[in-house]
């Protein structure tokens, strides 16, 4: 169905082709997964099966691709609409039409359906991705995983028989995502659809895929295997193959439950491990809360109880030092009775919230939940329609953007919307110049999150991880003591990810507080002390991360799902106790 024939692909000004050697076959009615760090050249790939690159990207393209018996050189994107459904990384980007319901149908729209044909697959889309309540909601209006969905389902509708999905569950909810992914077997096994997908949450899809195309490095030909094997040799892997790594599994599991089935011996030795600590120390650290979390309560604490953790003594880097003049706030941040409606709907009701300095709060819920609308009300974007917000001691929604950039910072979904200059070098003098800081501290904080970008790179050719790590380092650049992040995982592999760990923990450890709205349950485990789940615009719970995310099946990481009944979160906890 779609052929691959010695590509090659090398953008205007690049001195190497993005990728190159692309030689293999997708047949029809199987789903391939794209794996490779950022940067490898995935979205490249996914491109040229659209005909969007070369057409609408430009450079050149060297080689043949071919889907269903058409060359993507001679046949642009229009011509191959009736044959390749894409989404991309942006779903904004693909939208036409004001509506739910009026996107889905636009695409059978443009191919000429009977309007009979077209109501049916409206009907059918909505039910099979959870969209039916929104279908008269006006997109802008939507959260991003909503938007995410409808993007998906825009290109459901014509029934395609190509699939070229980019991070297609990358701003859904754990639930949400499984549905999609369940959707798309369901095409690839009783339809024949054949699927290409890239996306960097392996945790999620790598057993859906019937084979892997693992891209190592920038300009490396990829390997081709099943996905077992792939996840054997590549770089990138989702927890449940780093621990099957560290317990020496043979062959690899890819599932939570393959990894509980052989867990027993793992699970009696960590409880060895923690019998032998009990009795060493009287009375053991556990291991398995998130770091500088330890000290947290057993229960779910109350906000009249919190209380920031110690600071860390790892060394820190100059340029997110506070001074020691500085006076620390007892509150980074207060809500009280926050309310907020938004397009006639009422987003967040009664929400009673305390942030202190140097505590890391993940904000977590299903899509439309009200998380990023509580982040904006935390930044002055919105306004309380009741109840009160403060930040240290302005009130967000009335204070000036040049005083209120020092108080709070935010990292949006679409870190497009932070970047307007032509080249990094530029975005980080205009950070410097915004935030009063000294030359060369933003560049400093791109150089940590993004090593060997050149200073001449436009913001638009990097990949939407790289984008994403800009636009924290431009926000970042004016160190302010609350710092907000909507989605801070999208589009980066695992290796972007631990950095984007370490800078925030040193960020906290300095004293100032992160608030992240995420759907990644991972980094949850990894990062946050203290979790707080929304839903339908309200506080549902309010805790330490082990005592909220090991209750629940939904945002559970996959470590803890297969060392249960013990408390385990990551792997890194598990490596630390039997070390």
């Amino acid at each position: 169905m779609i052929r691959f024939e010695d590509v090659s692909v090398t953008y205007f000004g690049a001195a190497e082709p993005t990728v190159r050697g692309v030689d293999f076959e997708v047949p029809e009615g199987e789903l391939v997964l794209l794996v490779g760090p950022s940067g490898v050249g995935k979205s490249t790939l996914l491109g040229a099966v659209s005909g969007l690159v070369p057409h609408f990207t430009g450079g050149t393209l060297r080689g043949r691709v071919t889907v269903a018996g058409r060359d993507t050189r001679t046949h642009k994107p229009r011509e191959l609409a009736d044959v390749v459904g894409t989404v991309g990384q942006d779903p904004l980007s693909h939208f036409v039409t004001d509506t739910v319901e009026d996107e889905l149908a636009y695409g059978m729209e443009s191919l000429g359906l009977a309007p009979d044909v077209m109501r049916r697959r409206v009907e059918e889309t909505l039910d099979l991705l959870g969209l039916a309540d929104l279908r008269h909601r006006p997109i802008a209006a939507l959260s991003g995983g909503q938007q995410q969905r409808v993007a998906i389902g825009s290109v459901l509708t014509p029934h395609p028989s190509v699939l070229v999905l980019d991070e297609p569950t990358s701003a859904l909810d754990p639930a949400a995502a499984e549905e999609v992914l369940a959707v798309l077997q369901r095409l690839v096994h009783d339809l024949g659809t054949t699927v290409l997908m890239a996306e960097h949450r392996l945790e999620r899809v790598v057993q859906y895929a019937d084979r892997v195309a693992l891209l190592p490095a920038p300009g490396a030909a990829p390997r081709l295997g099943t996905p077992a094997a792939m996840m054997a040799v590549s770089p990138v892997y989702p927890p449940v193959v780093d621990l099957g790594r560290l317990a020496g599994w043979d062959p690899l599991p890819l599932t939570v439950r393959a990894a509980r089935r052989r867990a027993a011996e793992l699970r009696e030795r960590l409880k060895e491990r923690d019998d032998i600590a009990e009795q060493g120390r009287g009375a053991a650290i556990d291991l398995r809360l998130p770091p500088r979390g330890r000290d947290q309560p057993d229960t779910t604490r109350t906000r009249e109880e919190s209380a920031p953790p110690e600071p860390s003594r790892t060394p820190h880097r100059r340029w997110f030092r506070r001074t020691p003049t500085t006076p620390v706030p007892p509150h980074t941040a207060e809500a009280a009775a926050l309310c907020v409606t938004r397009a006639g709907i009422q987003a967040l009701t009664g929400i009673n919230l305390t942030i202190t300095p140097g505590e890391t709060i993940a904000l977590m819920g299903r899509n439309g939940a009200g998380k990023s609308t509580l982040l904006s009300a935390l930044v002055g974007l919105v306004r309380p329609s009741s109840g009160s917000v403060r930040v240290g001691d302005v009130t967000p929604h009335r204070t000036t953007p040049p005083e209120l950039v020092r108080r709070v910072g935010l990292v949006p979904q679409e870190p497009r919307d932070l970047l307007y200059a032509d080249t990094v070098a530029a975005e980080c003098a205009a950070a410097d110049a915004d935030a009063g800081a000294a030359a060369g501290t933003c560049r400093a904080l791109v150089s940590e999150l993004l090593p060997g970008i050149p200073d001449d790179t436009h913001p638009r050719d990097l990949s939407e991880g790289q984008r994403l790590s800009l636009a924290l380092a431009v926000v970042l650049t004016a160190r302010p003591p609350l710092l907000l992040l909507d989605e801070p995982t999208r589009g980066l592999d695992y290796a972007a990810k631990s950095r984007l760990v370490t800078l925030l923990r040193e960020l906290a450890s300095d004293g100032h507080a992160i608030v992240l709205a995420t759907h990644d349950v991972e980094l949850a485990a990894e990062l946050a002390h203290r979790v707080i789940l929304l839903a339908e615009g309200e506080v549902i719970a309010d805790g330490p991360t082990a005592d909220v995310v090991v209750s629940s099946p939904s945002f559970a990481p996959q470590v803890t799902k297969i060392l249960a009944p013990q408390r385990w979160l990551t792997v890194p906890q598990v490596r630390e106790a039997l070390s």
